[in-house]
């Protein structure tokens, strides 16, 4: 099947695009849980005002990527990815809790794999611009399934040899060994910040 492209935040300008507050509130989870304090990250992105009260509305994407700028400012690649990833799995949970009604789950579960993978990234797609922001967002059904992200805010702006983006691959881990197969593992495969044209995530089982 052919790739399907879904646009990322429609009309508006890089500055004007807007994440969802997971991209916020499971960062400062995952800093309580690893570091006792998410303080010291949070006042050098210039969101120290997010400490009193973690964002409700959709926040704007400049503060998303100044986030994940500080985290591998002040913690390191190493551990700025370790939290990402533990903040994407708690994104993962949240959406299977909240935003995933459960008979939908029940039903993908019972589903092949393959048509599962492209229901449940049909059903992301259509939603695609509160998590990727000014970026777009496509996906191709295959073996293996594979997710692009064209101006991937988490890496945005940071040059690495290896790939940053483990907020995304951890929460595209949960929803599909949840919903589509246990056996699933995913990958970022290619990183903008290491000069690939997208970031691009691979799901096998």
């Amino acid at each position: 099947m052919g790739a399907v492209s879904l646009p990322g935040h429609g009309g508006g300008a890089e500055a004007r695009a807007r994440i969802g507050p997971n991209a916020i509130i499971r960062v400062a989870e995952a800093l309580i849980a690893r570091h006792g304090s998410a303080q010291h990250c949070f006042e050098e992105a210039g969101l120290a005002h997010y400490l009193d009260a973690l964002p409700q509305e959709m926040v704007d994407e400049q503060e998303v990527i100044a986030l994940q700028r500080s985290l591998r400012d002040r913690l390191g690649i190493v551990e700025a990815r370790a939290v990402s990833r533990d903040a994407g799995l708690r994104t993962g949970d949240y959406l299977l809790a909240n935003r995933i009604p459960k008979p939908v789950q029940r039903l993908l579960r019972l589903l092949p794999p393959g048509l599962a993978s492209e229901i449940l990234l049909r059903a992301v797609g259509k939603h695609a611009w509160t998590f990727s922001g000014s970026g777009a967002f496509s996906f191709e059904i295959g073996r293996p399934v594979r997710v692009s992200i064209v101006g991937c805010p988490i890496c945005r702006g940071a040059l690495s040899d290896i790939p940053l983006c483990d907020f995304y691959t951890a929460a595209f881990e949960r929803l599909f060994t949840t919903l589509v197969s246990r056996r699933t593992r995913v990958d970022e495969v290619e990183c903008q910040a290491m000069g690939a044209d997208a970031c691009v995530f691979e799901m096998r089982w």
